[in-house]
């Protein structure tokens, strides 16, 4: 359900008067090992990830030429392989789907997936899955945006690669298809991403021309970009996650260890306090220090009773006891009720009459 900017999630809301969601995207890095999948949850939660996110994709659904290879980067080696058979092998069966989910469930974080068809998407829906997420190379699927509005859950999208007739396109099939619960994804499809192509304010104008909740899917090396996102309005961040960027497989060199994703949730959340609230008011931590090193009027001599005070027998010195800097040209030719040493405070109850 919608509720304002708020979308209420299973264990969580996401919106812009919450915590940043920040996701641990393990995707295909479970490396087809139900257990691996299992801890790598765990090391999510215990760095602090609000959501785990996988993806159960069905390899068909996107690559028909099998003649088509994919390289990356392993072990300090190139590796060049059959894209069909890479993504074949780190497919996720549906049995998975509840066991993971059971999983993430114990340990009070957001299951979440990426689908690949209407069919992935009723799978989801099925299991009860909370919340999903339609990837960069899937934002031109219309048909499938057009499903993911139509489950009735929130649903993020990302938008690497695309440019803006494209996001036009796929907000408005989300839209005319009933979606209502929007979370809109900043991304550059690169791997490691250089910080010169971040480009964080395509962000807000994304926000701004599609009046939604964003986010950032974050592909850099280090946390500084996450962080920059959340000060900048981001209401979800996403970082690829691994247990050891030297394990077997294509996403885990540039993935985030669990210090690392752990480093981006504590920096995310330390902006988050150091945003604050924004009335304009003095702090708590400051209320005695105000106190102490505020000016206020006081005696810059001794004073005897019944003096008419002239300019030059009223100095601003601290702490704040006396009255504020402001009442010093109202003190002018008012008459001291009773005698004051330098140094004193002037005050109202040493006045003969009311100050103006």
């Amino acid at each position: 359900m919608t509720d304002g900017r708020t979308l209420h999630l299973s264990h969580r809301a996401i919106g812009d008067d919450h915590p940043a969601f920040i996701a641990a995207e393990i995707g295909i890095n479970h490396n087809g090992d139900l257990e691996l999948a299992k801890s790598m949850i765990d090391a999510a939660a215990d760095s602090g990830a609000d959501g785990v996110k996988f993806q159960n994709y069905r390899t068909e659904d996107f690559i028909a030429d099998r003649s088509l290879t994919w390289s990356y980067e392993n072990g300090g080696k190139t590796v060049i392989e059959s894209q069909f058979d890479m993504f074949k092998r780190y497919e996720m069966p549906e049995w998975w789907i509840p066991e993971l989910k059971n999983h993430c469930d114990m340990r009070s974080v957001e299951f979440f997936s990426t689908p690949t068809s209407s069919a992935g998407i009723d799978v989801l829906v099925r299991h009860g899955v909370g919340v999903m997420k339609n990837g960069s190379d899937f934002l031109g699927h219309v048909e499938l945006v057009r499903s993911f509005a139509r489950s009735g859950l929130p649903t993020v999208l990302s938008t690497g690669m695309a440019v803006q007739d494209e996001i036009d396109d796929a907000v408005s099939a989300y839209r005319g298809a009933g979606g209502d619960k929007l979370v809109l994804l900043h991304c550059t499809s690169s791997y490691p991403t250089p910080m010169s192509e971040v480009n964080l304010r395509r962000m807000l104008s994304i926000r701004d021309r599609y009046e939604c909740l964003v986010g950032f899917s974050d592909h850099t090396a280090g946390h500084e970009s996450a962080v920059a996102a959340v000060v900048m309005g981001a209401v979800f961040i996403e970082k690829h996650f691994t247990l050891d960027a030297a394990l077997p497989g294509p996403d885990h060199s540039f993935s985030a260890t669990p210090s690392v994703f752990r480093d981006l949730v504590q920096g995310v959340r330390d902006v988050e306090c150091a945003l604050g609230a924004a009335g304009i008011q003095c702090g708590e931590s400051e209320a005695g220090n105000r106190d102490l090193c505020r000016l206020s009027c006081r005696a810059s001599k001794d004073l005897s009773e019944g003096a008419v005070l002239s300019e030059a027998d009223v100095c601003l010195a601290r702490p704040s006891d006396g009255l504020p800097p402001a009442a010093i040209c109202d003190l002018v030719g008012a008459t001291l009720s009773r005698a004051l040493s330098a140094g004193d405070p002037i005050d109202s109850s040493c006045i003969a009459g009311d100050v103006a």
